[in-house]
């Protein structure tokens, strides 16, 4: 059986790609079929092909975009990969169509930039167009003394991109997120925020204001405290605040209330207890970040205070009502706490019709089945969701895997499937993007952006299973020494100065 894809590049529409099944499977596991929804058609000689990395997904409408990392480089190179590539789907992915985007590198579209990173996408409702941000490299090792800068892609499809527009280009850059104020209602709609940290520079997380649809961008701006991070993923509640959760000194976040003129104090939501995971997989710790129709924030991370002796890492979440008051630590019991498993790297979604007791969430994570598994790890995606705010979650269900570590493209920090994942609800219906690989042929590796067929609702009659009597194990303690970073290559550590909250519990 052949499938065919219709692949967009730019403006254009080139060729319609007809790929046998060995290059675009469809896997069914359980009630789940994987659908892959890219492939990296580049043919740079700096990346490892056929490769994608870390992507992001948002929803609106019936309109899914994707966005990723497309060939990525090794890390004896440097960083980043070959492109930004794309995938948009506009009936709530039963169809698929991807390309790359134009005009940032010189790999494709006569872009400027020797290679792309960080990849995030954003609706603007009011002005009508859809947005992926970006961070084009300037410097492509360490050596270089540079990074990036941060620059947006535009389009009124989410399939026909314009030439980015550049928002700030000091090339001390690193971690571009983006979201914009969707909410009628808001003093503030129709403003997008873009968040990146001057990794080369200050370090400190830096927030920009767009109110003409991404044409034009204020100049970045720091919390009110100057704070230092990496990982930043901003949200607006319905009455236009922007409440921006970052990895900082832990896990940290500031707002705004006024749609982005200043920044408020930065406050700590919670420290960071992690075990260190096998293999040497890339894994920098960020948070994920989703918010309810009510404006509940909630920020998740992988984290093993609930493990005795720190074995393993849960994926928990803190909420909060305004960004600056936050709830306790709340485990998700993917699995109990006496399981082998590691879970890590999560994508947390919120249904945006939902909220309080009967918000809609979905967790997407990678996971080892057995976390002390040395350099043979089975790496794994699983999911699990809950219908009544987190208060019972279905047990974890496997979507693809079991990968070997040898199958994924070697960063600067490790073998690599993302630094974050993205899950979207559409029309009620939540899907996550990851990415999978298979076996290479030869030199070629095979990983590439897979989806899923079906809603990952869990089955019907699932048992529902509570964390409400699992506590943190006393004096639990990170099994390695915790460093936190300006950049996620981790070349560029927090001053010890700038750490002093870490000792707060």
């Amino acid at each position: 059986m052949n499938r065919t894809l219709q692949v967009w590049h730019g403006r254009k529409t080139l060729a319609f790609l007809v790929v046998a099944l060995a290059s675009f499977t469809t896997l069914a596991l359980g009630q789940y079929t994987l659908q892959q929804i890219s492939i990296d058609n580049l043919t740079n000689s700096d990346s490892d092909h056929k490769t994608e990395v870390e992507p992001h997904i948002f929803s609106w409408g019936s309109t899914m975009v994707a966005a990723f990392h497309v060939a990525r480089r090794p890390g004896s190179i440097g960083w980043g990969s070959g492109d930004i590539g794309f995938a948009t789907s506009i009936d709530g992915g039963s169809t698929w169509e991807h390309g790359d985007l134009p005009g940032l590198t010189v790999n494709y579209g006569k872009g400027p930039f020797g290679a792309e990173a960080d990849p995030a996408v954003a609706y603007d409702a009011k002005h009508g167009i859809w947005m992926i941000v970006s961070l084009p490299l300037v410097g492509l090792s360490d050596g270089s003394g540079k990074i990036g800068d941060v620059g947006v892609s535009r389009s009124v499809d989410a399939v026909h991109w314009n030439s980015v527009v550049m928002i700030d280009k000091t090339a001390l850059d690193d971690k571009t997120w983006i979201v914009c104020d969707n909410n009628s209602q808001s003093p503030y709609y129709g403003n997008c925020y873009v968040e990146w940290d001057q990794a080369y520079g200050t370090g400190e997380v830096l927030m920009s204001v767009s109110s003409d649809g991404g044409v034009t961008w204020s100049a970045g701006k720091s919390s009110s405290d100057h704070a230092v991070g990496l990982g930043g993923e901003p949200l607006v509640q319905p009455n236009g605040t922007v409440v921006v959760p970052f990895e900082g000194t832990g896990i940290n976040a500031f707002t705004s209330t006024n749609g982005g003129s200043t920044w408020g104090k930065s406050v700590l939501v919670s420290t960071i207890d992690s075990h260190y995971d096998a293999g040497g997989i890339r894994n920098p710790d960020l948070p994920t970040a989703a918010i309810d129709a009510a404006g509940n924030v909630y920020v998740g991370w992988d984290d093993c205070r609930f493990r005795t002796g720190c074995a393993e890492n849960d994926i928990v979440y803190s909420t909060s009502a305004d960004g600056e008051t936050w709830g306790a630590v709340t485990r998700i019991p993917i699995d109990p706490t006496s399981s082998t498993v590691d879970h890590f790297l999560p994508g947390l979604g919120i249904d945006p019709n939902t909220s309080g007791a009967g918000a809609n969430i979905t967790v997407v994570y990678y996971y080892y089945p057995v976390s002390n598994c040395g350099n043979s790890c089975q790496l794994d995606v699983g999911f699990s969701g809950s219908s009544d705010g987190g208060s019972t979650w279905s047990s974890g269900v496997q979507l693809a895997g079991p990968m070997q570590l040898s199958w994924l493209p070697d960063s600067d920090d490790g073998p690599m499937v993302a630094d974050y994942i993205g899950v979207s609800y559409n029309n009620g219906n939540p899907y996550g993007v990851f990415a999978v690989a298979q076996a290479p042929t030869g030199s070629v590796l095979h990983e590439q952006m897979y989806t899923t067929k079906q809603p990952l609702s869990p089955a019907a009659g699932a048992q529902r299973f509570s964390s409400a009597a699992d506590h943190p194990v006393p004096g639990a303690k990170s099994d390695h020494k915790m460093v936190f970073y300006l950049d996620d290559g981790h070349h560029r550590p927090i001053p010890e100065s700038r750490l002093a909250s870490q000792d707060e519990k």
